[in-house]
């Protein structure tokens, strides 16, 4: 199975399946959680990448058991897209599928906006709250409900004390100064919101737990408590700390119940520490305490195995098509996948400024994501062109690879807007200013549609907007490659409203938008093969 695993033996039929995933770079989440009493399946992208909708739908229908499916993961962007993009195709092909998106990183919003936070190390409170109640065969709508009361009731803070490096890199993604550490870290390498100084292993609880009781539901009680390490800080140092957080806890009031001190959610090799606390109330307690026998989470007395043999999963095989397409489509297919070639190859020449911009405010995979979304789009575009594809399909079907291959945000809209975009010009005849423009503007409205993000939110929009406008209006493509860059330039004096950078908004004053600025290049780099051909 491309992208994920099920449990090797599935639970009862009618069970409700929850299927739970993100970006490699966290293990053991989120493959080391699927097993008895835990998750029916994960779905694991590249590293700090959300995996594609199509990876989504295929381990969600071989987990299936017919009593539906719930997807949970942390709270962002291409995760949210890309399960959202994948719940719609399940509930169409009459699969019942729900979704709860974990929010219980406290540093990344405010109050006010809890909607906007980061799912960090609380998506193990709310994956085990939503398995165990489905193990106990609650139906889907209860499972729901149980995992997003867990999401309200549970609170998380980290420290960062050294940023992590991503494979092949030779520097971290950032760097603590010395005699500090990052308050509000992120788990795909972002920087904490603040800088503060560094304290001793008990003062490093201290500011733990009065950060997470500072935003408790409720006054004492009983709580369950995940004492997290990040990849780099290991389980001597965590028991070091975690005997002060338990002293401090119980001296607020708070009766802890069965807590978990280990690398439970990690962030590849960062040193850091989060604090997660989950206010209980008799079902959740129930849910929290289950026992489990996952490869990488055990509690309590493990579950009886299914007494179901192993099901046939579905095959994955991609199967073959064919087009019925004009000689002109034909020949404007061939143009496109030439300038498909020549966009990959300038990406792949930008890849490292690319991930620097990004770095800057978030996880700095963008020049990677861009790289894996163009060279899967330059590939599908050619068979297609090869097996007889006009120029439409030649898009739409680059637009699939891309958003299966390359994950995460970019790839989700990228994928989306190019399938809007073949499907608008279609293979009946060659491509004018005209359809081109059209499917221009189908594209846009697509990526628009699918990310919720408007101009002034320092997104890809601030550079795809000027440049359709221009296009629409009659300039050449030229023209309008040369609007989209003075806008993604622009980008540089704006501060994010949505994504990965927006919790370190202040970071990003003076950098431009990775995403603007890649979509720049792409389309200066189709207008210099449109003129060429």
């Amino acid at each position: 199975m491309d992208g994920g695993v099920v449990r090797a033996a599935p639970g009862p039929e009618g069970k409700v399946a929850v299927v739970v995933g993100g970006g490699s770079g966290h293990y053991p989440a989120f493959a080391g959680l699927v097993g008895p009493g835990f998750c029916d399946g994960a779905v694991v992208g590249n590293v700090f990448t959300s995996p594609s909708a199509q990876q989504a739908v295929e381990v969600a229908r071989a987990a299936d058991l017919g009593g539906g499916v719930l997807f949970s993961f942390g709270n962002y962007a291409g995760d949210t897209m890309n399960f959202g993009i994948a719940q719609e195709r399940l509930r169409a092909e009459g699969i019942d599928c729900r979704t709860v998106v974990v929010t219980d990183d406290i540093a990344s919003a405010p109050p006010e906006r809890a909607e906007q936070r980061r799912g960090i190390a609380g998506d193990l409170v709310v994956f085990k709250v939503a398995a165990a109640a489905a193990e106990e065969g609650a139906d889907l709508d209860e499972v729901e409900r149980l995992a997003r009361l867990a999401n309200e009731r549970t609170r998380t803070l980290g420290i960062a004390f050294a940023g992590c490096t991503l494979p092949g890199q030779d520097t971290p993604l950032f760097t603590v100064p010395d005699g500090k550490m990052g308050l509000g870290l992120g788990i795909h390498g972002e920087p904490g919101v603040s800088d503060v100084d560094l304290g001793s292993a008990e003062e490093v609880a201290d500011v733990l737990v009065d950060g997470v009781l500072a935003e408790a539901p409720s006054r004492g009680g009983r709580v369950g408590a995940v004492l997290n390490g990040l990849g780099g800080t290991k389980y001597e140092e965590l028991f070091v700390v975690w005997s002060r957080v338990a002293r401090r806890l119980r001296e607020a009031g708070c009766e802890v119940v069965d807590p978990e001190v280990g690398e439970l959610v990690t962030s590849l090799d960062m040193a850091g520490i989060s604090l997660t606390l989950v206010w209980l109330d008799e079902d959740l307690e129930r849910c929290w305490r289950a026992p489990v026998d996952a490869p990488a989470f055990r509690k309590g007395a493990p579950p009886a195995p299914g007494a179901e043999p192993a099901r046939q999963r579905r095959g994955t095989a991609r199967r073959q098509r064919s087009w019925e397409a004009t000689e002109e489509s034909r020949a404007s297919a061939a143009v496109a996948v030439d300038v498909l070639d020549a966009v990959r190859r300038a990406i792949a020449d930008a890849e490292e400024e690319l991930g620097r911009i990004d770095a800057v405010a978030a996880d700095g995979d963008h020049g990677r994501g861009m790289v894996r979304g163009t060279g899967a789009a330059l590939e599908a575009a050619s068979a297609a062109l090869a097996a007889g594809a006009g120029a439409g399909s030649v898009l739409a079907e680059a637009g699939d690879a891309w958003a299966a291959k390359a994950g995460g945000t970019s790839g989700v809209l990228w994928g989306t807007g190019l399938r809007a975009a073949g499907e608008r010009l279609g293979d009946t005849a060659a491509p004018t200013p005209a359809s081109g423009a059209a499917a221009v503007e189908a594209f846009a409205e697509a990526i628009r549609r699918t990310g919720g993000a408007e101009v002034g939110d320092k997104t890809m929009v601030d550079a795809l907007v000027p440049f359709t406008r221009a296009l629409t209006a009659g300039r050449r493509w030229s023209a309008a490659a040369a609007e989209a860059r003075q806008a993604a330039e622009d980008t540089a004096a704006l501060t994010p409203k949505r994504g990965r950078a927006r919790p370190l908004a202040e970071r990003s004053a003076g950098t431009p938008d990775a995403g603007a600025v890649s979509f720049a290049l792409i389309v200066e780099t189709i207008a210099a093969g449109l003129e060429e051909k």
